[in-house]
């Protein structure tokens, strides 16, 4: 079984208990990119995670973007880069883009 797949076997087992769960996914990715495109990263509202999409260097950030869409039920797509404000503030200073797009899972 692939990582990808265990991530979403893992997402559906908890929505299946019961939980809200969000799927956050890298899209794309440019330069040095802690996680390739197709990684993925699960997030519980009451806090579980698994998987990855940056290797821990923005994880918070999706996670918290995870809760907004677990919120509103929109979807969003996030950029993460040296060029962005945002990327000095959750670390991803390694030089390389990404985008990750989170929705929730229903």
């Amino acid at each position: 079984m692939s990582e990808t797949s265990d991530i979403l076997a893992t997402a559906a087992a908890w929505r299946e208990a019961g939980e809200e769960v969000a799927i956050a996914t890298v899209t794309q990715t440019w330069g040095s990119s802690p996680r390739p495109a197709g990684s993925q990263l699960a997030v519980t509202r009451s806090g579980r995670m698994a998987g990855s999409v940056s290797g821990g260097c923005i994880e918070g950030a999706v996670a918290d973007a995870a809760m907004t869409t677990l919120d509103s039920g929109v979807p969003a797509l996030l950029d993460f880069g040296i060029t962005d404000e945002r990327a000095w503030e959750v670390g991803l200073a390694c030089g390389g883009k990404l985008k990750v797009f989170v929705e929730r899972l229903a």
